[in-house]
């Protein structure tokens, strides 16, 4: 019986954060309503405050479960069983892959950055989750000079900065790209074009 209302209340849980999920990333946390959180996930306000008890402690929450999400992404990836030139390859493309697979991540983190981060900074889950991938990219770039292929004296966080930027500006922006010169940077053919720019460029700069 105890492991049945454990499950229930682990279900609600995650019904109330995939509707704060849409609800943040569409209106942001100050736009958010808690109401409309309980009315989607057909739990009651009441229920939602007794799991977070309030909506910045929700928004954290949300914030900590996709940036667990995107992390766990990453871990699959199997970079060490490739080549440096590879597992770069792969982590780059994964990387625009995200953005372009998980959109409330980049109106997140849109809303995240006008309240200047002070909610992930309030998370030690969420800082603790990149260590392991500049680890491994840390990794990549020493067995690249090794091998002869990439240069030594590359920072591994400033280098994942701007695998990031250069995929995130992009699906950030689309919409009034796509305005302006007339295309869909969204299509399947653009976004292929697009992940083998970021890969030439990236592997152009970590040459020796």
């Amino acid at each position: 019986m105890k492991a049945g209302r454990s499950k229930k209340g682990a279900n609600s849980r995650d019904r109330i954060l995939q509707a704060a999920l849409q609800e943040f990333a569409h209106k942001g946390i100050d736009g958010a309503r808690v109401d409309e959180i309980a009315r989607v996930s057909g739990a009651n306000k009441n229920m939602i405050y007794h799991y977070f008890r309030s909506k910045e402690n929700l928004f954290v929450a949300v914030l900590e479960s996709v940036y667990e999400n995107v992390r766990s992404r990453q871990q699959d990836l199997s970079l060490r069983d490739l080549d440096p030139v590879a597992a770069m390859r792969r982590l780059i493309e994964h990387t625009a892959d995200i953005w372009i697979e998980v959109p409330e991540f980049n109106r997140l983190l849109a809303s995240e950055n006008l309240h200047q981060a002070k909610h992930v900074r309030r998370s030690k889950k969420i800082q603790s989750m990149y260590s392991p991938l500049i680890d491994t990219l840390k990794g990549i770039l020493e067995r690249g000079v090794k091998d002869g292929v990439f240069r030594d004296g590359v920072d591994p966080v400033d280098l994942y900065i701007s695998v990031t930027s250069l995929s995130a500006h992009y699906v950030a922006h689309h919409f009034t790209f796509d305005a302006i010169f007339k295309t869909n940077l969204m299509s399947p053919k653009k976004i292929a074009q697009r992940k083998s720019t970021i890969s030439a460029m990236i592997l152009r700069y970590l040459q020796p």
